[in-house]
Protein backbone atom coordinates (compact mmCIF):
# COMPACT_ATOMS: atom_id res chain seq x y z
CA UNK A 1 0.00 0.00 0.00
CA UNK A 2 1.27 3.47 -0.88
CA UNK A 3 0.19 6.75 0.68
CA UNK A 4 0.78 10.18 -0.87
CA UNK A 5 1.24 13.33 1.22
CA UNK A 6 0.62 16.80 -0.22
CA UNK A 7 1.32 20.08 1.61
CA UNK A 8 -0.89 22.96 0.50
CA UNK A 9 -1.31 26.67 1.13
CA UNK A 10 -3.48 28.69 -1.26
CA UNK A 11 -3.00 26.24 -4.14
CA UNK A 12 -6.39 26.43 -5.82
CA UNK A 13 -4.80 26.76 -9.27
CA UNK A 14 -2.58 23.70 -8.88
CA UNK A 15 -4.20 21.26 -6.48
CA UNK A 16 -6.58 19.39 -8.81
CA UNK A 17 -3.86 18.76 -11.39
CA UNK A 18 -1.70 17.37 -8.58
CA UNK A 19 -4.47 15.19 -7.11
CA UNK A 20 -5.38 13.74 -10.51
CA UNK A 21 -1.81 12.56 -10.88
CA UNK A 22 -2.11 10.74 -7.52
CA UNK A 23 -5.41 8.96 -8.20
CA UNK A 24 -3.57 5.62 -8.40
CA UNK A 25 -2.31 5.86 -4.79
CA UNK A 26 -4.11 3.91 -2.08
CA UNK A 27 -4.41 6.97 0.13
CA UNK A 28 -3.88 10.72 -0.28
CA UNK A 29 -3.19 12.87 2.78
CA UNK A 30 -3.51 16.65 2.33
CA UNK A 31 -2.02 18.92 5.00
CA UNK A 32 -3.56 22.36 4.60
CA UNK A 33 -1.88 25.39 6.17
CA UNK A 34 -5.27 27.12 6.57
CA UNK A 35 -5.58 28.22 2.94
CA UNK A 36 -7.37 31.50 2.40
CA UNK A 37 -8.46 30.64 -1.13
CA UNK A 38 -10.81 27.89 -2.36
CA UNK A 39 -8.18 25.17 -2.04
CA UNK A 40 -10.04 23.02 0.48
CA UNK A 41 -13.36 23.34 -1.37
CA UNK A 42 -11.77 22.24 -4.61
CA UNK A 43 -10.19 19.23 -2.92
CA UNK A 44 -13.52 18.18 -1.40
CA UNK A 45 -15.41 18.70 -4.67
CA UNK A 46 -12.84 16.66 -6.55
CA UNK A 47 -13.13 13.85 -4.00
CA UNK A 48 -16.91 13.83 -4.30
CA UNK A 49 -16.80 13.90 -8.09
CA UNK A 50 -14.65 10.80 -8.33
CA UNK A 51 -16.23 9.20 -5.23
CA UNK A 52 -12.74 9.04 -3.79
CA UNK A 53 -12.78 8.42 -0.04
CA UNK A 54 -9.00 8.10 0.00
CA UNK A 55 -8.43 11.88 0.20
CA UNK A 56 -8.08 13.02 3.81
CA UNK A 57 -7.62 16.69 4.70
CA UNK A 58 -5.91 17.84 7.90
CA UNK A 59 -5.44 21.46 8.89
CA UNK A 60 -2.21 22.47 10.59
CA UNK A 61 -0.25 25.71 10.80
CA UNK A 62 3.11 25.52 9.05
CA UNK A 63 4.75 28.04 11.38
CA UNK A 64 7.79 28.22 9.12
CA UNK A 65 8.68 24.56 9.77
CA UNK A 66 8.43 22.44 6.63
CA UNK A 67 10.01 19.37 8.23
CA UNK A 68 7.49 19.51 11.05
CA UNK A 69 4.63 19.76 8.56
CA UNK A 70 5.90 16.80 6.54
CA UNK A 71 6.44 14.70 9.66
CA UNK A 72 2.88 15.49 10.71
CA UNK A 73 1.67 14.28 7.32
CA UNK A 74 3.83 11.18 7.64
CA UNK A 75 2.20 10.39 10.99
CA UNK A 76 -1.25 10.39 9.35
CA UNK A 77 -0.41 7.81 6.67
CA UNK A 78 -1.31 4.13 6.82
CA UNK A 79 0.68 2.87 3.83
CA UNK A 80 3.92 0.92 4.03
CA UNK A 81 5.43 3.32 1.49
CA UNK A 82 4.93 7.10 1.37
CA UNK A 83 5.29 9.47 -1.57
CA UNK A 84 5.64 13.21 -0.87
CA UNK A 85 4.44 15.52 -3.63
CA UNK A 86 4.01 19.30 -3.50
CA UNK A 87 0.83 20.90 -4.80
CA UNK A 88 2.67 22.41 -7.78
CA UNK A 89 4.11 19.04 -8.83
CA UNK A 90 2.68 16.28 -11.01
CA UNK A 91 3.44 12.55 -11.06
CA UNK A 92 3.56 11.59 -14.73
CA UNK A 93 2.22 8.30 -16.06
CA UNK A 94 5.78 7.10 -16.63
CA UNK A 95 6.81 7.90 -13.07
CA UNK A 96 3.67 6.24 -11.70
CA UNK A 97 4.44 3.06 -13.65
CA UNK A 98 8.04 3.07 -12.47
CA UNK A 99 7.04 3.49 -8.82
CA UNK A 100 4.46 0.71 -9.05
CA UNK A 101 7.00 -1.54 -10.73
CA UNK A 102 9.61 -0.88 -8.04
CA UNK A 103 7.17 -1.56 -5.23
CA UNK A 104 6.20 -4.90 -6.81
CA UNK A 105 9.80 -6.00 -7.31
CA UNK A 106 10.96 -8.15 -4.40
CA UNK A 107 14.60 -7.35 -5.16
CA UNK A 108 13.98 -3.60 -4.85
CA UNK A 109 11.85 -4.01 -1.75
CA UNK A 110 14.56 -6.02 -0.02
CA UNK A 111 17.37 -3.72 -1.15
CA UNK A 112 16.07 -0.15 -0.77
CA UNK A 113 14.43 1.92 1.95
CA UNK A 114 13.84 4.96 -0.23
CA UNK A 115 14.23 6.46 -3.70
CA UNK A 116 15.42 9.79 -5.04
CA UNK A 117 13.31 11.33 -7.77
CA UNK A 118 14.53 13.86 -10.32
CA UNK A 119 12.45 16.99 -10.80
CA UNK A 120 11.90 18.79 -14.07
CA UNK A 121 10.87 22.47 -13.92
CA UNK A 122 8.50 24.22 -16.32
CA UNK A 123 9.19 27.95 -16.26
CA UNK A 124 8.01 30.76 -18.55
CA UNK A 125 6.74 28.29 -21.15
CA UNK A 126 9.88 26.14 -21.24
CA UNK A 127 11.11 22.91 -19.69
CA UNK A 128 14.44 23.74 -18.05
CA UNK A 129 17.26 21.26 -18.70
CA UNK A 130 20.24 23.10 -17.23
CA UNK A 131 21.24 25.39 -14.38
CA UNK A 132 20.44 24.72 -10.74
CA UNK A 133 16.97 23.31 -11.34
CA UNK A 134 18.25 20.92 -14.01
CA UNK A 135 20.23 18.95 -11.42
CA UNK A 136 17.66 18.52 -8.65
CA UNK A 137 17.09 15.09 -7.10
CA UNK A 138 14.81 14.76 -4.09
CA UNK A 139 14.24 11.88 -1.70
CA UNK A 140 10.45 11.73 -1.90
CA UNK A 141 9.56 8.02 -1.85
CA UNK A 142 10.43 5.85 1.13
CA UNK A 143 9.19 3.35 3.65
CA UNK A 144 6.94 5.04 6.20
CA UNK A 145 9.12 3.91 9.11
CA UNK A 146 12.50 4.57 7.46
CA UNK A 147 13.16 8.02 8.89
CA UNK A 148 11.98 11.56 9.56
CA UNK A 149 12.21 14.94 7.88
CA UNK A 150 14.79 17.41 9.19
CA UNK A 151 15.36 21.13 8.62
CA UNK A 152 12.77 23.88 8.88
CA UNK A 153 13.60 25.22 5.40
CA UNK A 154 15.07 23.21 2.48
CA UNK A 155 14.09 20.17 4.51
CA UNK A 156 15.40 16.67 3.78
CA UNK A 157 14.03 13.20 4.51
CA UNK A 158 16.69 11.47 6.63
CA UNK A 159 16.08 7.85 5.67
CA UNK A 160 17.99 5.17 7.55
CA UNK A 161 19.00 2.61 4.98
CA UNK A 162 20.07 2.21 1.39
CA UNK A 163 18.45 4.46 -1.22
CA UNK A 164 18.08 4.17 -4.98
CA UNK A 165 17.14 6.56 -7.77
CA UNK A 166 14.21 6.52 -10.17
CA UNK A 167 14.62 7.35 -13.86
CA UNK A 168 11.43 9.29 -14.58
CA UNK A 169 11.06 12.82 -13.12
CA UNK A 170 8.40 14.70 -11.26
CA UNK A 171 7.01 17.59 -13.29
CA UNK A 172 7.21 20.88 -11.41
CA UNK A 173 5.22 24.05 -12.20
CA UNK A 174 6.63 26.42 -9.56
CA UNK A 175 6.02 29.99 -10.75
CA UNK A 176 3.21 31.17 -13.00
CA UNK A 177 4.91 34.57 -13.44
CA UNK A 178 7.76 36.74 -12.19
CA UNK A 179 5.56 38.41 -9.58
CA UNK A 180 4.69 35.13 -7.87
CA UNK A 181 8.37 34.11 -8.04
CA UNK A 182 9.39 37.30 -6.21
CA UNK A 183 6.74 36.74 -3.56
CA UNK A 184 8.06 33.24 -2.90
CA UNK A 185 11.63 34.49 -2.73
CA UNK A 186 10.66 37.14 -0.16
CA UNK A 187 8.80 34.53 1.91
CA UNK A 188 11.49 31.86 1.83
CA UNK A 189 14.34 34.26 2.55
CA UNK A 190 12.54 35.37 5.71
CA UNK A 191 12.45 31.74 6.84
CA UNK A 192 16.11 31.19 5.93
CA UNK A 193 17.16 34.25 7.92
CA UNK A 194 15.24 33.04 10.96
CA UNK A 195 16.95 29.64 10.74
CA UNK A 196 20.37 31.26 10.45
CA UNK A 197 19.68 33.32 13.55
CA UNK A 198 18.67 30.23 15.51
CA UNK A 199 21.82 28.43 14.33
CA UNK A 200 24.02 31.36 15.41
CA UNK A 201 25.37 31.86 11.91
CA UNK A 202 27.98 34.57 11.35
CA UNK A 203 28.35 36.50 8.11
CA UNK A 204 30.84 38.96 6.64
CA UNK A 205 29.75 41.82 4.41
CA UNK A 206 31.69 40.46 1.45
CA UNK A 207 29.40 37.39 1.37
CA UNK A 208 26.42 39.65 0.63
CA UNK A 209 28.16 40.95 -2.50
CA UNK A 210 30.20 38.07 -3.88
CA UNK A 211 28.22 34.93 -3.03
CA UNK A 212 25.18 35.86 -5.17
CA UNK A 213 27.46 36.80 -8.08
CA UNK A 214 29.21 33.45 -7.82
CA UNK A 215 25.88 31.67 -7.75
CA UNK A 216 24.78 33.38 -10.96
CA UNK A 217 28.02 32.43 -12.73
CA UNK A 218 27.71 28.86 -11.50
CA UNK A 219 24.12 28.41 -12.67
CA UNK A 220 24.22 30.39 -15.89
CA UNK A 221 27.74 29.61 -17.15
CA UNK A 222 29.16 26.55 -15.43
CA UNK A 223 25.88 24.62 -15.27
CA UNK A 224 24.93 25.86 -18.76
CA UNK A 225 21.75 27.68 -17.80
CA UNK A 226 22.39 29.87 -20.85
CA UNK A 227 21.27 26.94 -23.04
CA UNK A 228 17.76 27.34 -21.63
CA UNK A 229 17.47 30.73 -23.32
CA UNK A 230 15.59 33.61 -21.71
CA UNK A 231 13.97 31.34 -19.13
CA UNK A 232 17.40 30.08 -18.10
CA UNK A 233 18.74 33.62 -17.77
CA UNK A 234 15.84 34.75 -15.60
CA UNK A 235 16.00 31.62 -13.46
CA UNK A 236 19.73 32.08 -12.86
CA UNK A 237 19.19 35.72 -11.95
CA UNK A 238 16.31 34.92 -9.59
CA UNK A 239 18.26 32.22 -7.78
CA UNK A 240 21.13 34.68 -7.42
CA UNK A 241 18.71 37.28 -6.09
CA UNK A 242 17.44 34.69 -3.58
CA UNK A 243 21.00 34.32 -2.30
CA UNK A 244 21.49 38.07 -2.15
CA UNK A 245 18.22 38.84 -0.39
CA UNK A 246 18.65 36.20 2.31
CA UNK A 247 22.18 37.40 3.08
CA UNK A 248 21.27 41.08 2.93
CA UNK A 249 18.33 40.57 5.29
CA UNK A 250 20.47 38.56 7.68
CA UNK A 251 23.37 41.01 7.64
CA UNK A 252 21.11 44.02 8.23
CA UNK A 253 19.30 42.25 11.06
CA UNK A 254 22.64 41.78 12.78
CA UNK A 255 24.32 45.04 11.88
CA UNK A 256 21.51 47.44 10.95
Amino acid sequence: MISAVVLVKNEEENIIRCLKSLAWCDEVIVIDDYSEEETEERIKNYGLRIKNKKIKIYKRKLNGDFAGQRNYGLSKTSGEWVLFVDADEVVTGQLKNEIQSKLKDEHSLNKYYGFYIKRRDYFLGKWLKYGETGRIKLLRLARADAGRWEGRVHEVWNVKGRTGELINPLHHFPHKNISSFLQKINYYTDLVVQCWKEEGKKMHFWEVIFYPSGKFIQNYIIRLGLLDGTAGLIMAFMMSFHSYLSRAKFYLSKNG
